[in-house]
Formats: C-alpha cells, sequence, structure tokens
C-alpha cells in the first residue's frame, strides 16, 4: 500500500496523503513556533515554554520520514505525537498568565493539534480520528478549567474536520480496491478470451475437420468423427462458460504480461499466403506498415474470417479480400459468395458456444481499438468488414 503505483496500474491513495500529514506537520509546528514568538512577553514562564516548543519542533522535524509513509510510521508514532500535543496543552496554563490564557484563549501546540488528527485519519479512517480529536478536546477543557464558547468552537471544528476527512479517506481507500479488483478481472477475462480464439483457430478447427472428414469417410473414422464432435461441442461449452467473470475468482499475484509491439510489419505479407484458387487478395501496391502486435492479430482475424467462408459456405465458395490504407487506419473486407445467414444467427451462435466471430474476429479488433461489422443475408453472400484506426493502434501497441 506504500508503493507509488499498484501492480495493477492502480496509483494509490496512500503514498500523496501521507505525503500531505508529514508537510503539514511541518507547516503548523512552523505557526505554532510563530504564534509562540509573538506571545512569549505574556508567559510567566517563558524559558520552560520555549523548552517544550523546541521538544515539539525538534520532533516534528526528526519524523519527518517516519510520517511520510505508511510503511514507516505505525500507531506507536501516532500516540506518541498525540501524547506531546496532549502534555503542550496541559502545560499552557502553567506557562502563561492567567490573563493571557482568557484573553488569547491559545494553547502552545495551537494549529499542531490539527496535524496529529490528520494521521490519525489517514492511519485508521474517521473512528481513530474521532478519538484523537475527542482526547485533544477534553485537554483543551482541562487547561481552561471549563468548557468556554472559544475551545467548544475549536473542538467542534477538530472533531467534525478529523471525522470528515477520515471518513473521506475510508471512501478513498473503498474505490481504490474496488477498482483494482475490476482490472484484476479484466486482466483474467481478457486472458482467457486470447486462450478461448487461440483454442478456436487451433483445436476446435482440427475437430471440426475430423467430424466432417469421419462422416464422409464412414466406417472406424466415422465413430472418430463422431467423438471428435462431442470434443468439440464439449469444448466450446468449458470456453463460453470460462469466459464469464467470476466475482469470487482470486487473480493471479504476477506481473502484468505485456505484448512486444516488435518492429513495423507489411500486413501484406502475412495475408498472401491466404490466397488461393479460390481466395483473391487485393492489397495496395505500397507496403501497408503496422507495429508487429496489430498486423498480426488483424492477419489472424482475416485469416478466422477466411475458415469460417470455407467452413460455413462451403469449399467450392469464392472469398475476395480487399485491404485499404487509409490516412486514419487499414481496413480489411473478407466477402463472399456463399448462402449468407441471417443476421440474429450471430447471437445465437455465440449463446451455443461458437465463439469464432466474436472472439477471433471481433474480440481481436477489440482489443486493437477497432472495429468489425458483420453483414449478411440469406442468399447473398456475406461480407466482414475490419477497421482498425492508426493511432490508436500505434499508441496503444507501445505500452
Amino acid at each position: 500500500m506504500g508503493t507509488e503505483k499498484r501492480a495493477t496500474g492502480v496509483f494509490s491513495v496512500e503514498q500523496p496523503l501521507w505525503r500531505a500529514v508529514s508537510a503539514f506537520r511541518l507547516l503548523t509546528v512552523v505557526y505554532a513556533v510563530g504564534r509562540y514568538a509573538g506571545n512569549a512577553h505574556h508567559y510567566t514562564h517563558p524559558a520552560a515554554a520555549w523548552a517544550y516548543m523546541a521538544v515539539l519542533t525538534l520532533w516534528t522535524f526528526a519524523t519527518v520520514r517516519v510520517f511520510s509513509t505508511k510503511a514507516r510510521c505505525g500507531w506507536w508514532w501516532l500516540w506518541a505525537d498525540l501524547a506531546l500535543i496532549v502534555a503542550g496543552i496541559l502545560l499552557t496554563r502553567s506557562f502563561d498568565q492567567t490573563a493571557s490564557v482568557d484573553a488569547n484563549d491559545v494553547t502552545l501546540p495551537t494549529v499542531r493539534a490539527a496535524a496529529t488528527v490528520l494521521g490519525f485519519a489517514v492511519m485508521g479512517g474517521w473512528r481513530p480520528a474521532g478519538a484523537a480529536g475527542l482526547l485533544i478536546g477534553l485537554a483543551n477543557i482541562a487547561e481552561r478549567g471549563r468548557v468556554t464558547s472559544s475551545n467548544a468552537h475549536n473542538i467542534v471544528l477538530l472533531m467534525v474536520a478529523g471525522v470528515a476527512i477520515g471518513y473521506v479517506i475510508e471512501l478513498a481507500r473503498a474505490s481504490e480496491q474496488t477498482l483494482a479488483r475490476a482490472l484484476e478481472i479484466q486482466a483474467v477475462t481478457r486472458e482467457r478470451e486470447r486462450l478461448a480464439r487461440d483454442i478456436h483457430d487451433g483445436v476446435l478447427q482440427v475437430l471440426a475437420m475430423v467430424q466432417r472428414r469421419g462422416a464422409e469417410v464412414g466406417g472406424e473414422a466415422a465413430e472418430i468423427g463422431r467423438m471428435a464432435g462431442e470434443q468439440e461441442i464439449a469444448l466450446r461449452a468449458l470456453i463460453a462458460e470460462g469466459l464469464v467473470p467470476n466475482p469470487s475468482y482470486e487473480a493471479p499475484r504476477r506481473p502484468r504480461r505485456r505484448s512486444d509491439p516488435g518492429e513495423p510489419q507489411d500486413l501484406r505479407a502475412l495475408l498472401t499466403p491466404l490466397a488461393g484458387s479460390r481466395v483473391t487478395l487485393s492489397a495496395p501496391g505500397t507496403p501497408v506498415l503496422l507495429p508487429g502486435r496489430a498486423a498480426s492479430e488483424l492477419s489472424a482475424a482475416v485469416s478466422a474470417a477466411v475458415d469460417n467462408v470455407r467452413k460455413h459456405a462451403g469449399e467450392q465458395a469464392h472469398a475476395w479480400i480487399l485491404v485499404e490504407d487509409e490516412p486514419d487506419g487499414v481496413v480489411v473486407s473478407v466477402r463472399d459468395d456463399g448462402p449468407g445467414f441471417a443476421q440474429e444467427r450471430l447471437g445465437e451462435a455465440e449463446q451455443e458456444g461458437r465463439l469464432g466471430v466474436s472472439q477471433s474476429i471481433r474480440g481481436r479488433l477489440r482489443d486493437l481499438g477497432g472495429s468489425a461489422e458483420i453483414s449478411s443475408a440469406a442468399g447473398q453472400g456475406t461480407e466482414v468488414e475490419l477497421r482498425v484506426p492508426r493511432q490508436r493502434v500505434e499508441r496503444g501497441s507501445t505500452q
């Protein structure tokens, strides 16, 4: 908690608050010394009062590093600081003239007491801050010998400020923990989506091919194909279930995995292997350069779209890949002359655990900050348009 930044990438509220406590202690002790210097001629025992102010000043400056971070500061330091403040309040009447006490109603620590309450608020929230404020208030009443309008006003302000600041700090900590938890769940979900894409592009495609070929060959191969089909269904269900974030899941405590963007790559070179007798590739005559990760993910999404043409439109279907290098991004369209499908079929397929479109295509483009538009109608073929904003890709790929 005392670090500047958490492993999740969320800036902690702790360190800035402790720095504020340390700075406030210094400012208030300087103010207290200056305030006493202006009223020292009223004191019956100015030498003793100066001795206390010297101790308070030395203590405050000596513990600057202690009160600058929670890792160094503990409850013992806070209680010692509170004891020194309460002692100064109670000693004020012994050092000051009675007339001056009634006239100025100022104790030796003055606003330095507020810094102590702030330390309790940052350490433990509103309850310890309220307790510290109450003890300081009781010490003020004991020093005066009665409740006056002035010290009652100061006590109320100190209590309200301590409780309010402590409560806000508790809310900030709770919000920080909630955000960190949400980021952990998001990271786990993204990792599951990536694994789902890899499985779909590899294992599921092989199982589907074995099922299809087995049914065509017949005999023992048909039984193997049937078993492959069952495994494909079970694996799709497992992937679909695993992609639902589980709030009770404990994310592994490990550094975030960062993708190496690598050198810029020519998207045309990555898409060329997809061209064939039934796949036509049309691309600009000049290189279409993208950061390495963006080019790889976009080409993988295009490959998934071409695989879907072969799988759903049939081996005889023809596909056309068009690459457009625009000033603000790269657009790749994959169009086929297959039978097409109704638009609502995409949602039904995702519910059935068929995640080729949602993860292998749309998931990849979403991770790149782009979009994937799929349009189709029965008897009119299918067109997939993949758009990657160039500026967002370049910025995101360097993180």
